[in-house]
């Protein structure tokens, strides 16, 4: 499948101005999260335009301070800048990639889906509170399931990472009562180990017995590693596409203009049945100006083609397509890049 078979006239030409004789490359850094569809993404623009992309995944505070610094052409995080930020740096951000964050775990018996979790849960897992599997509370949300008496060893992200940032963002929106230690992209529980990237937290989980940690699902489900469903009020849901777009539709743009950060207390206290609510979004951020005639037209073709036609391939590759009502105001913020 060729995610850019259908590039827009105005983009395709922009493209193709910038063909073989500029060798225009792009380069990006940022979230772990995104970069397997960014890979995808950037050969097929390659083989398209003739436009090299090459893309670092360092995490989402490497990407915000390589852009800041202006020593890439584009950042990503998972956790978007504060309206300030972009004002002192010229800079504006926008979601191009969703998809959900699973509790990832290792326990004896235990199969995928077999067993659900829900905010408040997690949240004290996190904080120490649950220390062994057959807990009362998890119990309690697991009728049927025969839970080991085995030690909860929480796994968590080391690094400045996204993905921590939003997954104590939903424990803070879901379990209030329970989470207080905050948020952010440095890791606020009480207990665990640390470990560095996505990646890292996968091979803890999967050599600790009784290992809980949590990563997009992308990359739990290429090492097969087990995770929970989510138990939020309306029934145990498992995280497919339709449940994470439930929850999705609901969100709303807290920023104003091209600040497109979400408003994710609407994702993450969701009610809606069948919703899946720990969702996170990767988003660009780029310079609103001061890049070079020839790399104007290379970012705004790539990222008008990824926000609009490329999003029918991201099912596919474990992410979740962006709706519909959120495109306009991205090509709209794409436009503006000077």
């Amino acid at each position: 499948m060729k995610l850019f078979r259908t590039l827009t006239a105005a983009a395709f030409v922009a493209a193709a101005a910038i063909g073989p004789a500029s060798a225009i490359d792009l380069s990006g850094a940022g979230a772990t999260f995104p970069y397997p569809i960014y890979a995808k993404w950037a050969d097929a623009y390659k083989k398209e335009t003739n436009v090299g992309l090459n893309y670092q995944s360092i995490g989402s505070g490497g990407g915000i301070k390589q852009i800041k610094a202006k020593t890439v052409t584009f950042g990503a995080s998972d956790a978007p800048l504060p309206g300030k930020e972009l004002d002192e740096g010229a800079l504006i951000q926008f979601p191009m990639v969703m998809g959900g964050i699973v509790p990832v775990v290792n326990l004896d018996g235990v199969k995928p889906g077999d067993i659900a979790l829900d905010g408040p849960t997690l949240a004290k897992i996190f904080m120490g509170d649950i220390k062994t599997w057959n807990d009362p509370a998890i119990v309690k949300l697991n009728p049927g399931v025969a839970l080991p008496d085995t030690r909860i060893s929480p796994i968590y992200r080391s690094d400045s990472s996204g993905t921590t940032d939003n997954f104590q963002k939903y424990l803070t929106a879901a379990a209030p009562k329970s989470w207080t230690r905050g948020t952010g992209s440095e890791f606020q529980g009480g207990v665990g180990e640390g470990t560095q990237k996505s990646t890292g937290v996968i091979q803890a989980v999967q050599s600790t017995s009784g290992a809980i940690g949590y990563v997009e699902k992308g990359f739990a489900d290429q090492s097969g590693v087990p995770y929970a469903q989510i138990n939020d009020g309306s029934g145990a849901v498992a995280l497919t596409d339709d449940a994470a777009r439930k929850a999705i539709d609901n969100a709303t743009f807290a920023g104003a203009g091209n600040d497109l950060r979400l408003n994710l207390k609407s994702l993450y206290s969701t009610k809606a049945p069948g919703a899946y609510p720990l969702v996170l979004a990767t988003y660009e951020i780029v310079c609103s100006k001061g890049y070079d005639p020839a790399t104007t037209d290379a970012v705004k073709s790539l990222l008008t083609v990824a926000a609009e036609d490329a999003q029918s391939g991201l099912s596919a590759a474990g992410y979740v397509p962006l709706p519909d009502k959120f495109k306009h105001r991205l090509v709209a913020a794409i436009n503006s890049i000077r």
